[in-house]
């Protein structure tokens, strides 16, 4: 039954002490949601996250000595990494496209209500990314913002060399995905069940060495650039 669910159990990481405050109420006040730890910075959420083993990391992007990509990234070496739910400003922080290239599932703003806080948190725990349509838009705009000729072409270099390990089906699921579609969508459009979109999706996955649907997005808009 969902009440005999274990509640999802989350680490709060931001150097400003009010905002981990009002976190901890928020989500502590959800019976399917506890807090289990704070830090105020990157090396002390790898501290706590180590000891804690939580199911997800509300993780604030910039912070004095490591900031949250780097702890993101050091965090998802893990062999059984929590999920990462970035908090930020974005409109000031092209850093979250790196967060996300990194496999953190997606980021909410700082002065989002908290009822969808709460929401972003649960899809996260689920394995799924929290990116709105208008959210990818404004994610995929920053990828191909400006940016030395140079990395442009090193970047979509590498992602066609990625994308070329494709078959042509998967290769359209992956368009598809980059563009906002959910499994119903890119089946109605490829003309396929839905199992076979998921068949699909999983060789994604495991042939592109990704770990959710915001990074295949992001390798397809590389590599089309």
């Amino acid at each position: 039954m969902e009440s005999e669910r274990k509640p999802v159990r989350v680490v709060v990481v931001d150097d400003d002490q009010l905002v981990r405050l009002a976190l901890r109420l928020v989500i502590d006040g959800e019976p399917d949601l506890t807090v289990v730890a704070e830090a105020a910075d990157g090396d002390a959420a790898i501290t706590v996250v180590d000891e804690q083993r939580p199911d997800v990391v509300l993780m604030d992007i910039r912070m004095p000595g490591r900031d949250g990509l780097s702890t993101t990234r050091e965090l998802l070496t893990r062999p059984a990494p929590p999920r990462v739910l970035m908090l930020t400003t974005f409109d000031s922080d092209d850093l979250v496209l790196g967060a996300l290239r990194a496999g953190a599932l997606g980021f909410v703003l700082k002065d989002t209500p908290p009822a969808r806080i709460l929401d972003a948190v649960r899809t996260v725990a689920d394995g799924n990314p929290v990116l709105s349509p208008a959210a990818t838009a404004r994610v995929i705009a920053a990828a191909t913002g400006p940016q030395s000729s140079e990395a442009r072409r090193s970047s979509r270099e590498a992602a066609r060399k990625q994308l070329s390990a494709l078959t042509e089906r998967e290769l359209d699921t992956a368009r598809a995905i980059a563009d906002g579609l959910g499994n119903p969508e890119i089946a109605e459009r490829l003309h396929i069940s839905i199992a076979t979109v998921k068949a699909h999706t999983g060789n994604l996955f495991a042939k592109l060495m990704v770990e959710n649907r915001v990074q295949i997005a992001l390798l397809v808009r590389d590599a089309e650039e």
